[in-house]
């Protein structure tokens, strides 16, 4: 039997964010001011037909999927790549450790300027609807987030881990995992997240006591004509 985490975006917005979701069917569309992700059931005729009937004009689909499929026809790919997914279980999560924890943040920081700065992964206006976000702020600007993105049943992606380069090597994006992890505990849930694997932050997941779990591809997809 599959596991919820090999499809997490269906099982998200079939889910605890279907009130994100568009489509019908075996299709769904995350709403684009809220993010850029698609999802498939599985991979048949029948959902790439309601993939593209529910498609918002002028949108592409970005899936995760447990295998580099092929496009079927109609489409082509803009990208694929692989995706690392990795979880932490509570009794394998580090106290949190710093002394002053992240601060919740709204709608005055320039959470949309940092992530364009340093690039973590998709982000857009309503993105912060998703999940709670918390940062630490410095000279009158925002110098680290992050918060939760993807829900589905038992579990909670962390995501947006981003922090400034004027303030690394101060153990600022390790703060806010583990505070954003203990967090999803908190409430019954796993934790994990999703990096790509030539990113060097793989090696402070893993010393905060995440492993990896599966290899899903990232495939966008173009509608053609």
């Amino acid at each position: 039997m599959a596991h919820v985490l090999d499809n997490p975006i269906w099982h998200a917005l079939t889910g605890p964010l279907a009130g994100f979701a568009i489509g019908a069917g075996q299709a769904r569309h995350m709403h684009r001011d809220v993010g850029p992700f698609s999802a498939i059931e599985a991979n048949t005729d029948g959902a790439d037909r309601d993939l593209r009937v529910s498609l918002p004009a002028g949108s592409d689909v970005v899936l995760f999927r447990p295998t580099r499929e092929a496009e079927p026809p109609g489409w082509t790919i803009v990208a694929a790549r692989p995706l690392v997914q990795m979880v932490v279980e509570p009794s394998d999560l580090p106290p949190s450790f710093a002394a002053d924890p992240p601060l919740p943040l709204g709608a005055d920081d320039d959470m949309l300027g940092l992530v364009e700065q340093e690039k973590p992964g998709p982000f857009a206006r309503r993105t912060p609807e998703l999940g709670s976000y918390v940062g630490y702020r410095g000279d009158g600007r925002l110098l680290a987030m992050g918060g939760h993105r993807m829900r589905v049943p038992g579990f909670t992606e962390l995501s947006a881990i981003a922090v400034d380069a004027s303030a690394r090597g101060r153990g600022l994006g390790a703060a806010i995992v583990l505070h954003l992890a203990h967090g999803v505990v908190a409430t019954g849930d796993t934790p994990f997240l999703h990096v790509f694997p030539d990113n060097p932050a793989m090696e402070l997941y893993r010393r905060l006591g995440f492993r990896e779990r599966a290899l899903l591809w990232v495939l966008w997809r173009r509608p053609v004509g």
